[in-house]
């Protein structure tokens, strides 16, 4: 195949996935506005997809830089191992979508680039420092988050007390503005993977001789993942919205402010975050504030074991995969 054909293929395959993303993320950013019923599902996801198409433009290209960059030298790699990485994504994505669970696009992403990467290249040839950064940063956040989500709900409830029927209508009202916020924090760490694994490709095949993210990556990446947000996944968000924890509009504010902070902070320092485990942990931090027999902790622990699964299988899958894909391309 041609260079041409080639990123032709890579950025068709990279936007379907961004797509993807954001139609699988859909639900962590509108499951607790719908659930608390501050909103219809209509004006819900058409607010959050302007705001995912807002983000990218607004908080620069590290999380791409750290994707695209840090853990494999695109130097080092070829257009199938990118690939086999994002097609690895875009199974284990549809596989979560159908189960109903909120399984991080960023663990299965990164799974993907080591595990075909290292098929191809071998281990070594992936930077270890670069590695530990992203691995820190995709369990870290969930940990971040239920601390957050803990000492945001219990700060809420002290200075509104038991919340009175007017607060509450307060905090049913903002979370129109909240759920932006967090729209624009999403759009701003997912869509850069994309953005970093299509400039991956551009250095690769020789039509950039240094990493810099181009204004058309941006733009097409930030529109794919809006419109897939715009499509939601409507599966998980029955499960974020409803199933971990009952959701009020009080709730719901709480863990969109909470979600919005930590990933915002993540994408100013280039660290890819799930947006699906940033907003669960939050979630089952504000519940446990409430308290802890609330939380229906046998669909968390589902959801945790899905999150500690997904690196290995999808490193596993890409390696596996990897040599059947280099066989239908050649």
């Amino acid at each position: 195949m041609t260079p041409l054909t080639l990123i032709v293929i890579l950025v068709f395959v990279a936007l379907v996935f961004d797509f993807l993303n954001g139609f699988h993320d859909a639900a962590n950013i509108v499951g607790t506005l719908i659930a608390s019923g501050s909103t219809t599902p209509r004006i819900a996801m058409t607010l959050v997809a302007l705001g995912e198409f807002t983000g990218p433009f607004l908080f620069g290209v590290a999380v791409a830089t750290t994707i695209g960059k840090e853990i494999v030298s695109p130097e080092s790699i070829s257009i199938p191992v990118v690939l086999t990485a994002l097609l690895v994504a875009i199974i284990w994505n549809l596989i979560t979508w159908y189960l109903g669970l909120p399984a991080g696009s960023s663990h299965a992403l990164v799974g993907g680039l080591v595990g075909s990467a290292w098929a191809a290249v071998g281990f070594s040839y992936i930077h270890i420092a670069g590695l530990v950064k992203v691995i820190s940063f995709l369990f870290g956040s969930v940990l971040v988050g239920i601390i957050v989500g803990y000492v945001a709900m219990v700060l809420v409830r002290f200075f509104t007390g038991r919340a009175s029927l007017k607060i509450s209508r307060f905090f049913k009202s903002i979370q129109v503005a909240t759920a932006f916020a967090l729209a624009l924090a999403h759009g701003s760490n997912d869509a850069q993977k994309s953005m970093g694994i299509i400039t991956m490709g551009l250095v690769i095949l020789g039509f950039q001789q240094e990493f810099t993210v181009p204004w058309w990556v941006i733009i097409a990446c930030a529109a794919s993942i809006s419109i897939g947000t715009a499509s939601g996944g409507w599966r998980i968000i029955r499960t974020v919205g409803g199933k971990i924890f009952r959701v009020r509009p009080v709730h719901a504010f709480t863990s969109q402010t909470s979600s919005a902070l930590i990933i915002f902070i993540s994408s100013i320092m280039g660290g890819p975050v799930s947006t699906s485990n940033v907003v669960s942990s939050t979630i089952m931090g504000v519940g446990s504030a409430e308290h802890i027999s609330r939380v229906r902790w046998g669909v968390a622990r589902n959801i945790v074991t899905g999150w500690l699964l997904t690196l290995p299988i999808t490193t596993a899958l890409a390696a596996f995969l990897y040599r059947p894909i280099i066989w239908i391309m050649s």
